[in-house]
C-alpha cells in the first residue's frame, strides 16, 4: 500500500515537474527564436533598403561592390529575375555559379514571401521577396549559424531536462519515502492499537461469557448459590468500562485543547491535594512516602487534567515501587520552569523500553502489568495531557534500583 502511495506520489511529481520544465523550456525557445529571427528580418530589411538606395538596372557595380553590409554578416548576396522568375541580375561578395542563383531563385518562387526560409546545399538562407518593375529583387542572408544556435538550444534543453528529470527523481524518492515514514509508523500504530485494543477486550469478554454460561447451565439455582459467578461478571464488566472510558479520553484528545479551559492555578495546592487522595492506598501497600511541594507554584492550564497527571504517575509508582519500597514526589522551580518529579523503587525499567514507555498498550512487563490491572494506557494519557500544554514528560530509570518520571510545565 504504501509502495502504491509512493510511486503515485513520484509519478505525480515528475509530471507536474516535466509539465514546468517543457513550459519554461518552450517559452525560452519561443522568445530566442523571435528575437533571432527578429535580427534576421531587420539585416533583411537593412540589405533591402540599401539596395533600393543604390538603384537597380545595368550599370551596377558588379559581385557586391559597394555592396550594403548586412550588420555583422557577411554571406549574403541579391538577385533580380524577370516576371518569370529567370534569374537577369546577382550581386555578391562571393562567387557563386549560375546554377546555384537559379536553384535559390526556385526557392523564392515556390514560396515568394516578406521573409522565408530554406536549406540549400547544406546551408540555411533567409530571403525576402520584393517585386519591382522589371519583376522581383530578392535579398538573401546566410543564417547557418543562428540557426544552428537554435539547434544547439534543443539539444542542450534536452540534455538538461533529462539530468534535471534524473535528479528530481532521486530527490523525490528520497523525500517520499521520508514524507510516507511518518504515515506509516501511525498508520502501524494504529493497527497495533486497535489489536492490543481487541485483545484487551478479549478477555474481559471471554470471562463475562464463560460466568454466563455457567449461569446458564444452573438455572435453577438462586441467585446467592451463584452469587459468585455474578460478581466475576460484574468485575470483568468494571474492568471493560475503564479500558473504554480510557480509548475515548485518547481518542477525544485532540479536541480536548478547544473545550477545556486553561487559566491560572496553584499547582502546588492541587499536587497536594493527589498525594491526600493516594495516602490511604500508599499506607495500605505499606510503603514509605515523602515529597516536598514548593509552595504556590503556579501554571496555566487545566487543573483537573493536571491533577490527573499526578494521580497516573503516582498510581504507576505505587504499583511498581515494590514490597516495603518507597516512593518520592518533589514539585519545585527549575529553571524557569515548574519540575514535577515522581520516583518509586522497583525492579526499574530496561533503557530500551524508555522511548516506548508512553506508547498506547505498551508493557515493559505486559504479565505483571496485567496482574496489576493496567492497560498501558495510562502513561499516554498523561503524554497527551502533558503535550496539550505544551510541557515535556519523561522518564529516568536505574534497573534494580529506581525508576523517577519528570513533568516539565511552562
Amino acid at each position: 500500500m504504501f509502495n502504491k502511495l509512493r510511486n503515485r506520489f513520484l509519478l505525480m511529481n515528475m509530471v507536474i515537474i516535466s509539465v514546468i520544465m517543457l513550459v519554461a523550456f518552450a517559452t525560452i525557445y519561443v522568445i530566442t527564436y523571435r528575437n533571432v529571427s527578429k535580427d534576421i528580418g531587420m539585416d533583411l530589411k537593412r540589405v533591402a533598403d540599401a539596395e533600393r538606395k543604390l538603384g537597380g538596372g545595368p550599370g551596377r557595380p558588379p559581385h557586391g561592390k559597394d555592396m550594403p553590409e548586412p550588420g555583422e554578416r557577411s554571406v549574403f548576396f541579391t538577385l533580380q529575375t524577370d516576371n518569370q522568375w529567370k534569374v537577369t541580375e546577382a550581386k555578391s561578395p562571393f562567387d557563386f555559379d549560375s546554377e546555384f542563383y537559379a536553384a535559390a531563385a526556385k526557392k523564392a518562387e515556390a514560396h515568394p514571401a516578406e521573409f522565408r526560409q530554406f536549406t540549400l546545399d547544406g546551408t540555411r538562407w533567409a530571403y525576402s521577396v520584393m517585386q519591382i518593375t522589371s519583376g522581383y529583387s530578392i535579398v538573401y542572408i546566410d543564417v547557418t549559424a543562428q540557426t544552428t544556435i537554435l539547434i544547439h538550444l534543443v539539444y542542450t534543453f534536452s540534455a538538461v531536462a533529462l539530468v534535471m528529470l534524473g535528479v528530481i527523481y532521486l530527490t523525490s524518492r528520497y523525500f517520499a519515502d521520508r514524507s510516507i515514514a511518518p504515515v506509516k509508523l501511525a498508520f502501524d500504530k494504529q493497527k497495533r492499537f486497535i489489536a492490543d485494543a481487541s485483545h484487551e477486550l478479549k478477555t474481559p469478554l471471554a470471562v463475562i461469557n464463560t460466568n454466563a454460561d455457567v449461569l446458564l447451565a444452573n438455572e435453577d439455582s438462586t441467585i446467592r448459590e451463584q452469587v459468585k459467578w455474578l460478581h466475576h461478571i460484574k468485575k470483568e464488566t468494571e474492568r471493560m468500562k475503564t479500558l473504554t472510558n480510557e480509548l475515548l479520553y485518547l481518542t477525544e484528545m485532540d479536541d480536548a485543547r478547544a473545550r477545556t479551559m486553561h487559566i491560572p492555578f496553584d499547582i502546588s495546592e492541587a499536587v497536594e491535594s493527589v498525594i491526600l487522595t493516594m495516602e490511604a492506598v500508599i499506607f495500605e501497600k505499606d510503603l514509605a512516602l515523602n515529597y516536598d511541594i514548593e509552595p504556590s507554584l503556579t501554571v496555566t492550564g487545566s487543573s483537573e487534567q493536571l491533577k490527573q497527571v499526578a494521580m497516573i504517575l503516582l498510581d504507576n509508582a505505587i504499583k511498581y515501587a515494590g514490597p516495603k519500597g518507597s516512593i518520592g514526589l518533589e514539585l519545585k522551580r527549575h529553571q524557569g520552569h515548574v519540575l514535577l518529579a515522581v520516583t518509586n523503587t522497583g525492579p526499574g525499567i530496561p533503557p530500551e523500553h524508555l522511548d516506548k514507555i508512553f506508547d498506547r498498550f505498551y508493557r515493559a512487563d505486559p504479565s505483571r502489568s496485567r496482574q496489576n490491572g493496567g492497560y498501558g494506557l495510562g502513561l499516554a494519557i498523561a503524554k497527551s495531557i502533558i503535550e496539550q500544554h505544551r510541557g515535556k514528560i519523561y522518564a529516568k530509570s536505574v534497573p534494580n534500583d529506581h525508576t523517577a518520571f519528570y513533568v516539565q510545565l511552562g
